[in-house]
Order: C-alpha cells, then sequence, then structure tokens
C-alpha cells in the first residue's frame, strides 16, 4: 500500500465519522425521548473515536491537519 492510498484512506473514514456525527447531531434534534439515549451514545462513540486518531497521531508526530483531523 502507498502512503498516498493509506492517506485516502484515512481521510475516507475520517470524513465518513464526521459525516456520521453532523447526521447524528441532527437527528437529536426532532428525535423522541426514547432515541435520545442510543443517540448521545452514538455521539459519545464518535468523538471518541475522532480523539483516539488525534492522541496517536499526535503521539507519532503526524499532521493532525493533513490528516483531517
Amino acid at each position: 500500500m502507498t502512503s498516498e492510498a493509506l492517506t485516502e484512506y484515512i481521510h475516507n473514514v475520517l470524513i465518513t465519522i464526521h459525516e456520521n456525527i453532523r447526521e447524528t447531531s441532527d437527528r437529536k434534534g426532532w428525535a423522541d425521548e426514547e432515541e435520545l439515549t442510543h443517540i448521545e451514545s452514538r455521539l459519545l462513540t464518535y468523538n471518541e473515536v475522532l480523539q483516539t486518531f488525534k492522541i496517536i497521531a499526535r503521539e507519532m508526530d503526524l499532521p493532525e491537519r493533513e490528516l483531517g483531523l
């Protein structure tokens, strides 16, 4: 795998996570009470995954901005 392919893969994963956060946040605005706990859990999970990417990028001295973080 080339470094360009790996970077593209990481970008696609992060774009998908960001889109899921946005869509889930939007759903939160019109969700009923039963769905709110599920939505909040999903948002926490997505944000935790993003934080993991950021922490590892910092530990590895990788350019966060270039990676889409």
